[in-house]
Formats: C-alpha cells, structure tokens, sequence
C-alpha cells in the first residue's frame, strides 16, 4: 500500500484535490492512500460533519482511477467501497455478526452508525476519470461530543484499543480486492452482495419522505443509486439520496 501520512489536514479528500490542482496525483499510482493524524473539518455526504478524535480514528482517502467505468455505473464505485469496509470490521471483530451497509454508504453496526464516506469523481466526456474515496472509520473514539444522533465505534464494541495501522491495511486490502471485481466485471455479484449487507434489507420498516412517515420494504437497488421501496400498500417507490430517511 503507498501512504501519505500527514499530521494535520481540513479534510483528506480537500488534501488530495489540492495535489491534484498542482500536477501532483497523476503521479500516484491507484489505491494511494493519505491519512491524517487530525482532521479539522472533515466532511460526510451533502456537506455534513464528520467528527473525529485526534489519533483515535481512521481518517483517510484514496485514489482510483476507474475509466472503465460507464457513466451509468458510478454507484458500483459505492458498493464495492462500502463492502471492503464492512468486511474489514466483520474481519476484525468476528464475533459480532451485525455490520450492514445502511444506503447509500453509511456503515452501521446495529443502530449505530461506525463509518462514513465520501466519494468524489472527476469526469470527462461522460466518463470518470479520477475517484477520491474518503472513509471515517470509528476506531477507538470512546466519547463524541458532535450532534450526530448514534455514532459507535470499534473500542465501544469491543472493549480494546485496535492499531489503526492494522485497520488501514485491513481495509485497503478488502476494498482493492472488491475493486478488482468491478474491474473484471463482475457487476451482478457486486449489487447482490451490496443488497445482502444492506441495512433493513428485509422486512417492513418506517420511512420518512416529504409527503410524511410510512412502512416499507426494500426492493432494491439500482445502478444509479436509487433506492427502490416497496409499501405495505403495494405502492413502488424510487429515491434518490436525501430523498428519504429511515426512521430510527
């Protein structure tokens, strides 16, 4: 794995457009990956705010170049990251089987959410040149101070300090693997894998959209990212991202 460490960034994935912007990237060779020691402004999807003890998390990004991608299959992307680390906790903490992938990309555990990221690409002419991958990873946080609703982290479940360097590893490894898949098209086994691991992935739950709360059940899916519901009334609803909430 190459890794650029720094002490202190605003937000990683910033960090890398800023090589970007000065020539420098094109140089670093795919699955690049910068961590930062402290995060002073990290960001989550739609500009929220990712909180982070200094020291005590994984924040990081990283660089992928997937030209081969169509400009209808950017959310692939999306699914295979949030499998690599998904996967990369059921690894380390295996004796707990309850790690899902609550759409888009957020990583639960239970109720709680332990990870975030950020995807941002960079296209030309319909397609991607350039991904930036931001991942928050709850570690070993043990009192958050933010407003966030129902943040949990590795030490909270498990009780022990894990190395963050062990982590990273970890994760770069199971999100490469996952990224080799999509390069050998492998499309239909990454989207039933994502649909597996998904958050209320059966069953009926509350959902939450402009019109007011409802029960629903997930269909799927799509290649676009847009989450298909299906409602106790047999009504088929399609959302696109903050369109709809679930309902804690």
């Amino acid at each position: 794995m190459n890794r650029i460490r720094v002490k202190t960034a605003d937000s990683t994935n910033r960090f890398l457009k800023e090589l970007i912007g000065n020539g420098v990237l094109n140089a670093l060779e795919e699955g690049t990956m910068i961590t930062a020691e402290t995060q002073t402004a990290g960001r989550g999807q739609e500009g929220t705010f990712w909180e982070a003890e200094p020291g005590k998390n994984l924040t990081c990004s990283m660089v992928l170049y997937p030209t081969f991608l169509s400009f209808k299959q950017p959310f692939l992307l999306s699914e295979i990251v949030a499998l690599g680390v998904k996967e990369t906790l059921d690894a380390i903490a295996d004796n707990l089987q309850s790690f899902t992938i609550k759409w888009p990309n957020d990583i639960y555990y239970e109720n709680r959410k332990i990870a975030g990221i950020l995807i941002e690409n960079d296209w030309m002419n319909q397609q991607i040149v350039r991904s930036i991958v931001g991942i928050g990873l709850n570690v070993n946080q043990e009192v958050f101070t933010s407003d966030a609703p129902n943040p949990v982290s590795l030490k909270q479940l498990l009780g022990v300090s894990i190395p963050l360097d062990d982590v990273l590893e970890k994760m770069h490894q199971q999100i490469m693997q996952w990224y080799q898949k999509l390069k050998d098209g492998q499309f239909e086994r990454i989207s039933m894998a994502y649909h597996d691991a998904l958050y209320r992935s059966t069953g009926f739950y509350r959902y939450e959209d402009k019109q007011g709360v409802f029960n629903a059940q997930i269909q799927s899916v799509s290649s676009n990212g847009f989450l298909h519901l299906r409602t106790e009334e047999g009504e088929d609803r399609r959302y696109a991202f903050k369109e709809v909430s679930f309902v804690m």
